[in-house]
């Protein structure tokens, strides 16, 4: 199995085993072997206050050649990649990097997986992140904005090929695959992600997501000149705003900004030292204005 660095899925066996985040997997023994990781995205050297997508680091993606050439592609199963990288602190995919790592999974019998936790259901102004950038995963993961958080709901959709193939290989009468859960199908649950697909299609939440993107960048990136900034990161309703140590205590900025903007009505999510912006889909423009006046004074304060 193949994941990135600074990649997150989740912190069960094989997500963890999968992920590429230090200090999540030292906390625990031995995890699966044979996962192997790429190298992250992340290039502020060349790529700092990108909008959206950063134009540098396609080529990162051909690191899976070098695993191929030590591994042999018949010994690896699957490359499991965030589209945008969430949990590490919102890192973008450089133009061109998904599409060269789907060309490479195709050409070598490799399955490329789409963990969509964050970025599916119109965080990034489409239904899926497979939609925005043009690019199918064989795998896509769904969690989260299926029934808005507000019920656990999980979900893995599969290509035609690959269900084809599990249901083709079972006994007639059998179950094709005896996977499960206690509370799989839970009433609750499905209603509640019943309901969120009707609001979405209702309210037209995907493409108001769309229409907002550009007023977020806009916003975001207002902080740029702003002391303590070191880059600005943005795609969809997605923001990630990375900060360097305060001039005057000397320590990461993150959590004096975090608790600044509690203060004062807005939530945000501290990230190492990245505050992490993840707002709902129902926000205004009035609402996106107010979170970055209220970071820019976190900043300003001393």
């Amino acid at each position: 199995m193949v994941g990135r660095q600074r990649g997150y899925h989740g912190v069960g066996f094989g997500g963890l085993s999968a992920a590429g985040m230090g200090p999540h997997k030292k906390q625990f023994s031995m995890l699966l072997p044979g996962a192997v990781h790429l190298p992250h995205t992340h290039d502020p050297a060349r790529n700092a206050l990108s909008l959206g997508q950063p134009r540098h680091g396609a080529e990162l993606a051909d690191a899976l050649e070098q695993m191929i050439a030590t591994y042999d592609a018949s010994t690896i199963a699957a490359v499991i990649v965030e589209p945008v990288a969430g949990s590490t602190g919102v890192l973008v995919p450089p133009v061109g990097y998904l599409e060269r790592l789907r060309d490479l999974c195709s050409r070598h019998g490799i399955l490329l997986i789409f963990d969509e936790v964050v970025t599916g259901f119109g965080r990034l102004g489409r239904p899926f992140a497979a939609d925005r950038f043009g690019v199918i995963p064989d795998l896509l993961m769904v969690a989260k904005g299926m029934t808005n958080g507000a019920v656990p709901m999980g979900g893995v959709i599969a290509s035609s090929v690959i269900y084809n193939t599990v249901t083709g290989k079972a006994a007639s009468g059998a179950v094709e695959l005896s996977h499960g859960y206690t509370y799989s199908g839970h009433p609750l649950a499905a209603a509640a992600g019943l309901a969120s697909l009707d609001v979405y299609v209702s309210e037209g939440l995907f493409e108001r997501a769309a229409r907002l993107e550009p007023h977020w960048q806009t916003c975001a990136h207002s902080l740029k000149s702003l002391p303590g900034v070191v880059d600005i990161r943005n795609l969809g309703l997605l923001a990630g705003i990375e900060l360097g140590e305060d001039p005057v205590s000397g320590k990461a900025m993150a959590r004096k900004v975090y608790e600044h903007c509690f203060e004062h009505g807005v939530l945000v999510r501290p990230v190492a030292n990245t505050i992490v912006l993840s707002p709902p889909l129902t926000i205004g423009e009035n609402e996106v204005e107010t979170i970055f006046a209220t970071i820019e004074a976190a900043l300003k304060a001393d």
